[in-house]
């Protein structure tokens, strides 16, 4: 299934029914009097936060959602049935939208499962006559009518919701180590913007805790301003609690061994000042292209500047586990640090 981060839909709840115009009619009743029921409600417009779907492509074919109109009344006190809710499943990570007189105000972000808001409220019942009988009006040959649904203009975006996420320039090796430490199988290639869209992997430790990695697609200079992939990406960044920052061992300048990873760096930055605070696991990669002796001169240029970098090549999974052991240490120290200052449900 294709990946789609953004959808544009027309909602509507449903109608209330007509409240009914009846009297009764009985052999020894002779002065009846007024009985008509209530229309019933019309459905809300719910959506819910699901965590089993991964992509809005659904909504690009389904772009009108409607929840059904309440029944009208009927004679004899008879209430119509109220017309049924139309759910609406996103996946997690998804903001809402609501489009008004071109502007746009933001109504839901759904960030846990399960998560669910009434985005449209039906309309209610009509009463029936009998609401209208008095000692005035006897006979009360009018009842209301139903309330309209609701209509409203959605947009719908989605931030893929990962606790890592593997940023690096067009082929720096993200999808492979991917699919070295998780089940997920991207698309493989020795050429720029192989990946098209996120992957979502999932890693399980012997504990069973979770770690979630999202593969965004490569970034290049310039990205915040919609170069290459451009923003359409970044923003799938911004729901992870850390980065790893994986540069290929061909793009590192020992002269100044930082440069390649300052590229993305100052993009995050750019495009969201918070992006560039967030906690950063940095890695080279394909370190099986390199002779010992380039090799020996990388690490020896990231020594010099006291940082902690990690090598590895995610082909022949050199280096891979002690990569993921630093994952998961930085993963745990996070959780921690959310839940000591309660921004963790």
């Amino acid at each position: 299934m294709r990946f789609v981060d953004e959808a544009k839909i027309i909602i509507r709840s449903g109608s209330g029914g007509q409240g009914s115009v009846s009297f009764r009619r009985e052999k020894y009743v002779p002065r009846g009097g007024p009985d008509g029921g209530d229309g019933g409600k019309g459905g809300d417009v719910i959506m819910r936060a699901n965590n089993n779907l991964l992509t809005l492509y659904d909504y690009r074919h389904a772009s009108f959602q409607e929840a059904e109109s309440g029944r009208p009344g009927g004679g004899r006190l008879c209430y119509g049935r109220a017309g049924e809710d139309k759910i609406v499943e996103v996946p997690v990570g998804t903001q809402v939208f609501e489009e008004v007189d071109g502007q746009e105000r933001l109504i839901a972000d759904f960030t846990k499962d399960g998560q669910e808001i009434v985005v449209a409220e039906g309309g209610r019942g009509g009463k029936g006559n009998t609401h209208f009988k008095s000692s005035v009006m006897q006979v009360p040959r009018f009842a209301q009518p139903g309330e309209p649904g609701v209509e409203k203009y959605i947009r719908l975006e989605l931030k893929v919701f990962a606790d890592v996420g593997l940023l690096g320039l067009p082929n720096a090796g993200k999808s492979t180590l991917i699919s070295r430490i998780s089940a997920a199988r991207p698309k493989i290639a020795a050429y720029p913007f192989t990946t098209l869209s996120p992957n979502l992997g999932v890693v399980i430790d012997e504990h069973e805790r979770k770690l979630v990695v999202a593969d965004i697609p490569g970034l290049i200079e310039g990205a915040h301003t919609g170069q290459g992939l451009g923003h359409t990406f970044l923003r799938h960044v911004e729901r992870s609690r850390f980065l790893v920052h994986i540069l290929s061992i061909e793009d590192v300048n020992v002269e100044d061994p930082l440069s390649g990873f300052h590229i993305l760096d100052d993009e995050l930055r750019k495009f969201d000042p918070a992006l560039g605070e967030k906690p950063q696991i940095r890695v080279i990669n394909k370190i099986d292209l390199a002779d010992e002796e380039r090799l020996a001169e990388v690490r020896a240029a990231f020594d010099r500047l006291g940082l902690k970098v990690y090598f590895m090549s995610a082909l022949d999974e050199t280096g891979v586990d002690v990569v993921l052991d630093a994952m998961w240490n930085l993963h745990l120290q996070t959780v921690k640090d959310e839940t000591e200052h309660g921004t963790i449900d």
